[in-house]
């Protein structure tokens, strides 16, 4: 009977001695892997309770490439297409434009390289672009990652508090290229758990478990998301100095520093997973959420200065989503710890 990637078979345990057992393996995988008598494979015994059986004498993993035309795309499309490939795993890009389409090409591919991480260029013709990434999806470890994107938050909010105390606005001024590195990191995070997913290589040298993978994507965009309110605020102060006066001593202003103990607690329990503390700084954040809510509503119904009330509003409601964010890395950790203490009862 044929038998081939993403089919199934049903075959019967043989015993050949006191202590063993054999199982036939299917011949279209084994001539598909180029395997002889005596050849070795390697047995994983996974979490699932599954095993897994793979050839130690394999060739190399396939690069997985894709084609691209800039004139067989959507409109101003190409650089969304190009994210795509980078997020599904692509290792190679190849793009390819009709003559007089090379700048409005090349600038969508910088704009891209600025994105991401890895990806170069290594071939130019006349009608294409060849582009390569450079950097082995299990290089990188996901909690790097995911420290770095939250050191990016997290200083940009000491130097908006920082400003708000009468340093200078040039501490805020890159803002925005803070906000793009944490926007790579995402999309790095995010490429290597797609990849994981269908390479048990990429997995061991992660030494991560599908689910645990997944957590740290949930993890990388909730940062991302914290990072997005920090940069409006930033973005606010860097337009509207004027505003700094009254935002100094505002509540939302005043509830940063708990709002930074309360995340940084959670990431130290990445990896200690402490039931305990996470709970107790998922408790402060929802406390200070609770107040911010408060908050506003007193200004929603008083009769402040229209900049001033619409101001203080908008960093209320930052401040409260980035409380309601950091609840949702306690929660992801508390997912991530039942994970690892479940264990299985045969019924």
């Amino acid at each position: 009977m044929t038998f081939g990637p993403g089919e199934s078979d049903v075959r019967k345990l043989q015993a050949t001695g006191g202590s063993t057992f054999t199982l036939s393996l299917p011949k279209p995988w084994v001539v598909h892997h180029q395997l002889a008598p005596r050849d070795s494979l390697r047995v994983d015994w996974r979490p699932s309770g599954a095993l897994r059986i793979t050839p130690l004498n394999e060739a190399s993993i396939p690069e997985r490439h894709v084609r691209l035309h800039q004139s067989k795309l959507p409109e101003n499309s190409l650089h969304d297409h190009l994210m795509g490939a980078y997020i599904s795993g692509a290792d190679v890009i190849r793009v390819g434009f009709e003559e007089g389409d090379d700048a409005t090409v090349s600038r969508m591919i910088r704009r891209f390289l600025r994105s991401t991480r890895g990806f170069e260029i290594i071939h130019e013709e006349s009608g294409w672009i060849e582009l390569r990434c450079l950097l082995n999806a299990g290089d990188m470890p996901l909690h790097a990652s995911l420290n770095r994107m939250y050191l990016q938050v997290s200083s940009l909010v000491r130097d908006i508090v920082e400003v708000l105390e009468g340093a200078d606005l040039g501490y805020i001024a890159d803002a925005e290229e803070r906000e793009s590195e944490v926007d790579a990191l995402l999309y790095l995070v995010e490429r290597q758990v797609r990849i994981l997913f269908e390479s048990h290589a990429v997995a061991s040298r992660l030494n991560l478990s599908r689910t645990h993978a997944l957590e740290y994507a949930n993890l990388a965009r909730s940062l991302e998301r914290m990072m997005d309110h920090v940069n409006n605020m930033a973005n606010f102060l860097n337009q509207h100095p004027d505003a700094l006066g009254f935002l100094r001593t505002s509540p939302p202003v005043n509830a940063l520093p708990a709002w930074q103990s309360g995340l940084k607690e959670l990431m130290i329990n990445i990896r200690t997973r402490d039931s305990s503390r996470i709970e107790a700084a998922r408790q402060q954040l929802k406390t200070l959420q609770q107040e911010l809510k408060a908050y506003e509503r007193t200004l929603q119904q008083g009769t402040g200065e229209g900049l001033e009330t619409a101001s203080l509003l908008g960093f209320s409601e930052s401040v409260r989503r980035l409380c309601a964010y950091s609840r949702d890395v306690g929660e992801i950790l508390l997912n991530m710890k039942l994970a690892s203490d479940m264990f299985d009862v045969m019924a």
